[in-house]
């Protein structure tokens, strides 16, 4: 298949998506005009509420990528999994983004050749939690929740970046993002340069191009996800009560921690909501476990997390990214219950 005929294809698949989006939207319009405009005011909300920090990542990916900074990194973290799996779940643990914030620099990064195992451990932990989320989760639950949570958030993305270098060498994992028209031109402007690093972008014509080609591709990824995933947010949040957990999440029920996994994600709210939330679930009768799983599942599990990064990624690798949140989370919960 010529280049051409595949971006051929790559814009006819985006356009028949458009289509597809543009004739839901105009049935819900007519039969459900209120959920229709409450659902938009709660994306236009949500979008104006992380454009702080995801424009942000916009740039710095359109840089890295101008400047042959992601060749750089590619080529250092290629034999080096392991300090970059450590350094990736440390950083992701400790540092005040989430995963969607970092979708962009992170797409980016594959694109131009960055390991799967590294990127699949930030975008594990970073959700999870970070230093303002460990204050306020100290000051709520306890200083050992909020340590539990940080350790979780730690060895989430560590138990992510072992498991996804294990299986380095196969296709889906050396190349796991999709080919459409959503990432095709990621990654263009490090293709298009020799190999050397310039961080002056401005400096060069050739890479001021390559930069906004960057910077149009990666925006219009990341409005493409997050808008059907904060719509999905709301209708579920609408949908589902987690309060309705607590009788069924005690400490004599074998299933309460996986029963807050499965549904406690889809069900979770803004991280800094969801601490008295939990804290009423615990003073109802919810165990220390199911509170730990409650809380990391829903960081890293979460609607509207799992639906920005699936059009990125392939099934397979978004797969392994669903069950290995989910079995973290699982674990987290085991292992906190049994040791509170």
């Amino acid at each position: 298949m010529t280049d051409t005929t595949r971006k051929a294809g790559m814009s006819a698949g985006l356009l028949s998506f458009i289509t597809i989006c543009a004739l839901a939207a105009l049935l819900l319009i007519v039969f459900m005009p209120v959920q229709v405009l409450e659902t938009g005011r709660f994306v236009i909300y949500g979008l104006v509420d992380v454009a702080p920090l995801v424009i942000p990542g916009i740039v710095l990916a359109a840089w890295v990528s101008a400047s042959g900074g992601a060749d750089v990194v590619s080529r250092h973290l290629g034999g080096r999994l392991l300090p970059a799996i450590l350094l990736a779940s440390a950083c992701g643990a400790v540092t005040p983004v989430c995963g969607v914030a970092v979708l962009p620099l992170m797409a980016a990064l594959l694109a131009s050749g960055v390991p799967l195992a590294p990127v699949m451990a930030f975008w594990l932990s970073s959700p999870v939690t970070d230093p303002a989320m460990f204050a306020a989760t100290a000051a709520m639950l306890g200083p050992g929740f909020a340590v539990g949570k940080t350790t979780a958030a730690f060895a989430i993305g560590l138990l992510g970046g072992l498991a996804t270098a294990a299986l380095s060498g196969r296709a889906w994992i050396d190349h796991p993002l999709r080919s459409n028209a959503i990432v095709g031109r990621l990654g263009s402007g490090c293709a298009q340069s020799d190999g050397s690093f310039e961080a002056a972008v401005w400096a060069s014509a050739a890479r001021r191009r390559a930069f906004f080609r960057e910077f149009a591709a990666t925006f219009r990824l990341v409005v493409i996800c997050l808008v059907p995933a904060f719509a999905a947010e709301h209708i579920l949040n609408g949908l589902l009560e987690p309060e309705t957990l607590s009788a069924y999440v005690g400490r004599e029920n074998w299933w309460a921690v996986p029963l807050a996994v499965f549904v406690g994600a889809p069900a979770y709210v803004d991280g800094y909501a969801a601490l008295p939330l939990t804290r009423s679930l615990m003073e109802h009768g919810m165990s220390p476990g199911a509170a730990m799983a409650f809380l990391v599942s829903g960081g890293v599990v979460s609607i509207w997390g799992a639906l920005a990064i699936f059009p990125v990624l392939k099934a397979k690798p978004f797969g392994l990214f669903i069950a290995i949140a989910v079995i973290g989370s699982l674990l987290a919960g085991w292992i906190y219950g049994f040791i509170v």
